[in-house]
């Protein structure tokens, strides 16, 4: 029964997104992480983003080859992630739950979008604005929208991690059977809990790549609902700009006529540029509003951290289980 009700738990745990909450599974990702393996992942990727850069660079323009060449070694080490450590599967349930929370982003919109939109709306009609955004070529624009994210998850990743802290020294015996309820551990528990003394304060514990693991759940989750948002922001200003801005107003405020990409003159190159430079700078005031408005914080907070403290509570008699097993 034991051995069942470990494979069960693991089984459960990979189904929502916890990896790491694996024994055996983290073991491996701890091998994967040592240095001379991550070092080698490293070297490679700053290789092949370097060669790819300097050949972009030659072709079309350095700035460009900067942000392809960024682009490539990013893209490399997320393969290596992905596929090495696991974060497809942590990925994947973020995912599913981010979008099964859709509703919440009307809420955030309504509260967020008004006051943003009408700062970003002046922006928008700021000849400088155009002047910056519309000089940014792909390699620069792309870079900046990098740096608007990095900042957003910057800001994202310690109130995650500040958030769960407290996880682990809340967990009691009414806690266990709670979070054990309707999982393959739930008739496990009770025996546990009546026959053993469990040592919760210490059983309860989470650190290390668990605790990562806890936070790349909820960042990716929140990341997804934050993309989405600015992504409606550039498909407003796409279309607020085609209708409202005319092309001798786009001519007056960048020196020269605009340019369309092949097809139906409906839409500038200078006007997608300028639209996802201020949806990059939107998703990072979104990010910002998830995080300090306390209404928003306990709607989707409350859901999700309820999933996730019920995953810290099987987790403890997962650990109990494992230790109770035989070598």
């Amino acid at each position: 029964m034991p051995d069942g009700a470990i494979a069960a738990a693991e089984a459960w745990f990979l189904r929502h997104g916890l990896p790491y909450f694996v024994d055996d599974v983290r073991e491996q990702v701890h091998a994967r992480l040592s240095r001379p393996r991550v070092g080698a992942v490293a070297v490679s990727g700053g290789v092949a983003g370097v060669a790819t850069g300097v050949a972009i660079g030659v072709l079309e323009s350095a700035s460009t080859g900067v942000a392809v060449g960024l682009s490539v070694a990013l893209g490399w080490l997320a393969l290596y992630g992905l596929r090495a450590l696991r974060v497809s599967v942590i990925a994947a349930w973020a995912l599913r739950r981010a979008f099964g929370s859709l509703g919440l982003l009307l809420p955030l919109a309504t509260r967020a979008l008004p006051m943003l939109l009408l700062f970003i709306t002046f922006l928008f009609i700021n000849t400088e604005v155009w002047q910056v955004a519309s000089a940014l070529h792909g390699g620069v624009l792309w870079t900046s929208i990098l740096f608007f994210a990095a900042a957003g998850v910057g800001f994202l990743v310690p109130r995650m991690a500040q958030e769960l802290d407290e996880f682990d020294d809340r967990v009691h015996e009414d806690d266990l059977l709670a979070a054990t309820a309707g999982t393959p551990l739930e008739a496990v528990t009770r025996d546990l809990l009546a026959d053993d003394d469990i040592d919760l304060p210490r059983q309860a514990q989470v650190t290390g790549l668990q605790m990562v693991n806890l936070v790349l759940v909820l960042t990716v989750a929140q990341v997804v609902q934050v993309l989405l948002l600015a992504v409606a922001v550039f498909v407003f200003f796409l279309v607020f700009g085609a209708v409202a801005i005319d092309p001798s107003v786009v001519t007056a405020w960048i020196g020269h006529p605009p340019t369309y990409p092949p097809g139906p003159h409906v839409v500038s190159i200078e006007l997608i540029r300028v639209s996802t430079f201020l949806a990059g700078f939107s998703g990072l005031y979104f990010t910002v509003t998830a995080i300090t408005d306390e209404t928003y914080r306990r709607e989707f907070f409350t859901v999700i951290m309820r999933e996730l403290q019920r995953a810290v509570g099987t987790r403890v008699v997962y650990r109990v289980l494992r230790e109770a097993a035989p070598a």
